[in-house]
């Protein structure tokens, strides 16, 4: 089987990630001003690539986050265990007051014409508290860790959330760890503490310790300040724009071995033409494209991430890593929240091909 990473086969956990956990409030179609209930979804972009690849892909996950002992926090640590995910916690007490706290997302799903509407409240968060020395790397990695994963809001939340990704990585690299990370920029959280600049300077340092990086060209330019084409004026499906940018991620950074992002054209918060491109040393390889009946799309990008990193955790070609990413990542589009409540086989189904009719 293809192995073209190097990745390892005999360790305890198959993926471990590092970042923060959080709880969405989702009112469905209804906008916040006007909500009178809400469904609770636990995520996190780094939780939910550990809880897909468990609950979906049947691989042996963890995540190594903050944990504040209060009924939230209760509730988020219940969800992870049944989504199959070990977990290495750093605990923190709640005052009964102001916290710490587990932090709180709150989006809508939109509708037609009408976007969805994403909004936080992370004042005092836990996991921004963390920095490095906080985990004994040493005997989280001791067992075995084939692959160790984190992504660019958990490195937006602080000044010390970066420098903890990067002490993780570092000990996942002398492990033996492939490394990877989801560039994931989110301007409204960089801009608390120091805008695109501090974001380019904290997230090129972690790059230089990647192998494989999930971004599309637009996360390219915020994060990593490489050049590229005006986003707006490209096409949403068009690859050609981020393979373009390939050379200069690779002359920047390498270290990088691949590099994967989503393709989507929104045409309505209901109704999206979804696409995924991947690169692994020198080679490309674009999904088919399928249009998409959205019922929530939170989380997609994490559904595609998780595809294609089992792909290639399980031996797969790069098309066939691809096309798992692109079809993991479809599929969580028409589940309520954030993770998988998609199978295996319905996954392998669609990357073949396969069609929504009855399965008997």
């Amino acid at each position: 089987m293809p192995n073209p990473l190097n990745i390892r086969s005999d360790a305890a956990l198959d993926f471990l990630s590092l970042g923060a956990l959080v709880h969405r409030l989702d009112p469905g179609v209804v906008p916040f001003r006007k909500a009178t209930e809400c469904r609770i979804h636990v995520s996190g972009g780094e939780y939910n690539c550990a809880a897909n690849l468990a609950d979906c892909f049947g691989l042996r996950t963890a995540l190594a986050s903050a944990m504040v002992d209060y009924p939230i926090g209760e509730l988020i640590a219940e969800r992870v265990r049944a989504m199959g995910v070990h977990a290495y916690y750093k605990k923190f007490l709640h005052n009964g007051a102001t916290g710490p706290n587990m932090a709180t997302v709150y989006s809508d799903r939109g509708y037609g014409v009408r976007p969805p509407v994403v909004f936080y409240n992370r004042a005092n968060e836990a996991a921004a508290q963390l920095k490095p020395g906080d985990f004994d790397w040493h005997a989280i990695f001791a067992a075995g860790v084939r692959w160790f994963h984190s992504g660019g809001i958990f490195a937006a939340l602080s000044a010390t959330t970066g420098e903890l990704i990067i002490e993780a990585m570092q000990a996942a690299k002398s492990a033996g760890a492939i490394v990877s990370f989801d560039l994931n920029y989110r301007q409204k959280l960089w801009n608390v503490w120091g805008g695109r600049d501090r974001a380019v300077d904290v997230m090129r340092r972690i790059v230089a310790h990647v192998d494989v990086l999930v971004g599309n060209e637009e996360d390219l330019q915020n994060a990593l300040g490489i050049p590229g084409p005006e986003v707006a004026h490209a096409s949403a499906l068009n690859p050609t724009a981020f393979l373009a940018m390939i050379d200069a991620v690779r002359k920047s950074y390498p270290n990088i071995q691949a590099v994967a992002t989503t393709l989507r054209a929104v045409h309505s918060a209901n109704r999206h033409t979804w696409g995924a491109v991947g690169w692994l040393k020198g080679q490309s390889c674009v999904s088919p494209t399928c249009e998409l009946d959205v019922l929530d799309r939170v989380g997609g990008g994490d559904g595609f991430g998780s595809g294609f990193f089992y792909g290639l955790l399980a031996g797969e070609t790069l098309e066939q890593a691809v096309c798992l990413g692109w079809a993991h990542g479809a599929l969580l589009t028409t589940f309520p929240g954030d993770t998988t409540m998609a199978t295996l086989d319905q996954v392998r189904a669609f990357a073949k091909g396969g069609s929504s009719r009855i399965q008997r």
